[in-house]
């Protein structure tokens, strides 16, 4: 695969001259804003095809070269002579982009990933936090370069032989100027590496789809589900870069909840009321099938963080006894179970699999207020999770404070934490809260 030179990116843009050897030659900042055009456009709703994004990238590249034009004649952001090739097919070239309904390639994943993380990695860092640092040293299962004395009971696979021989020839040597074989050692000769406990970490993030998470932010940039796809990219690469040994998952939930590949985190698409009651909130789903990925996962420290932007509307009944109580007091409430035609499409078109086990969904959607059944249910499914010692988080992706309320009363219960954030710091309070368990909202001084 040919490695871009992002100095010098070289791209063919008009068909003028197709006979002639001379390149277009882009600078880096070009490259930046490629790479930040695709960003924002995969993000989006509705994901462009490779060829509407050829058009757009081929208007960016335009506007740029005409401002450029425009404040200094001299000096040109690029000097076009191409030679007919598409840059979107120069971009597959170098393996940032392929001809696919899902075009992004790991490599470009992981640069624009990257690139969003710096930002938020800037203001944490000016904030003094750590990774998952720890002072304690003792028995652990990571070795460091450090030693200290062998205590009585530590385990002596960790023994520093090279020191201990050291220490019992320099003790010998200083007592009778001659060393002599085979050497006696002392207790006091045999030195061992220091060792601290690996904070190994497995997290699940559940993401709302629902309808309401398509709204925009307040700055009218973007929707919720926008700014929580971004910063769930950046956690991502976080992970694999700096806490390898670290696990995260992600489940997108509505009425019921599907188990997401964390490369197809740009691609997720809310519900709506076209697609056959999935459009409603169930954390039951999304706390169900989180507890089933955690229990698979062998790390000690497990964490379910919601992010959401309403209250639960949603939960499953069990059996046609809680159905028909439901209908007693209610008469005209509506009940789901997705049929095999909707499954299939949904994985025709979204590619997902949704997590159905037979349960019939109650949907009750009420205005700021929470179904005494679906609240119920909720707690209990929660609780369940607390019982295997999985930690639950909540964060409310609203502008609407009075929803937090509720979450409120629920991490109450589970003694969890639970943030209220205009979506747009929502970058920061993942990361910062990934690294350091610190609820701190940080700004970022420059947005990428």
């Amino acid at each position: 695969m040919l490695q871009p030179n992002t100095k010098n990116f070289v791209y063919f843009l008009n068909q003028e001259n197709e006979n002639k050897k001379s390149d277009t030659e882009v600078s880096n900042n070009m490259f930046q804003k490629i790479l930040q055009t695709m960003a924002r456009q995969v993000l989006k709703e509705k994901t462009p095809n490779v060829q509407d994004l050829d058009r757009i990238l081929q208007g960016v590249i335009q506007q740029s070269n005409e401002k450029s034009v425009e404040e200094n004649q001299k000096e040109k952001e690029t000097s076009i002579q191409g030679s007919g090739e598409p840059i979107a097919k120069y971009l597959q070239k170098i393996g940032y982009l392929k001809d696919k309904k899902k075009w992004l390639t790991n490599k470009a994943f992981f640069e624009i990933g990257g690139k969003l993380l710096h930002d938020v990695m800037k203001s944490i860092s000016e904030g003094g936090f750590g990774f998952h640092e720890t002072k304690n040293v003792g028995t652990g299962s990571i070795i460091m370069d450090t030693t200290k004395k062998l205590e009585i009971g530590d385990d002596i696979r960790n023994l520093n032989v090279p020191q201990t021989l050291l220490n019992a020839i320099q003790r010998i040597a200083k007592k009778f100027s001659v060393v002599k074989f085979p050497i006696t050692l002392n207790l006091d000769d045999f030195e061992e590496f220091e060792t601290i406990e690996e904070n190994k970490v497995a997290v699940v993030y559940c993401i709302d789809l629902s309808s309401t998470m398509k709204y925009s932010v307040s700055s009218g940039e973007g929707s919720r589900i926008e700014a929580a796809k971004k910063a769930l990219w950046a956690l991502y690469v976080l992970n694999k870069k700096f806490f390898p040994s670290d696990s995260i998952y992600v489940v997108g939930f509505g009425s019921l909840a599907s188990e997401v590949i964390p490369y197809d985190i740009p691609y997720l698409k809310t519900y709506d009321a076209n697609d056959n009651f999935l459009h409603y909130t169930n954390y039951q789903a999304a706390l169900r099938l989180a507890m089933k990925i955690l229990k698979r996962d062998g790390s000690k420290n497990k964490r379910i963080v919601m992010i959401t932007d309403g209250q639960p509307s949603a939960c499953f009944i069990d059996n046609e006894s809680q159905k028909k109580d439901i209908l007693s007091d209610k008469p005209y409430s509506h009940f789901y179970k997705p049929d095999e035609s909707t499954l299939l499409k949904l994985q025709n078109e979204r590619d997902i699999r949704l997590d159905v086990g037979g349960e019939t969904v109650y949907l009750c959607y009420r205005y700021r207020q929470v179904d005494p059944v679906i609240d119920a249910k909720t707690l209990f499914e929660a609780k369940k999770c607390k019982r295997e010692g999985i930690e639950i988080d909540t964060i409310m992706v609203s502008e609407e404070i009075e929803l937090l309320s509720y979450v409120e009363g629920l991490e109450r219960h589970l003694k969890g934490r639970a943030y209220y954030i205009n979506p747009e710091n929502i970058d920061k309070i993942l990361i910062t809260d990934f690294i350091s368990n610190k609820k701190k909202i940080l700004n970022s001084k420059q947005a990428w």
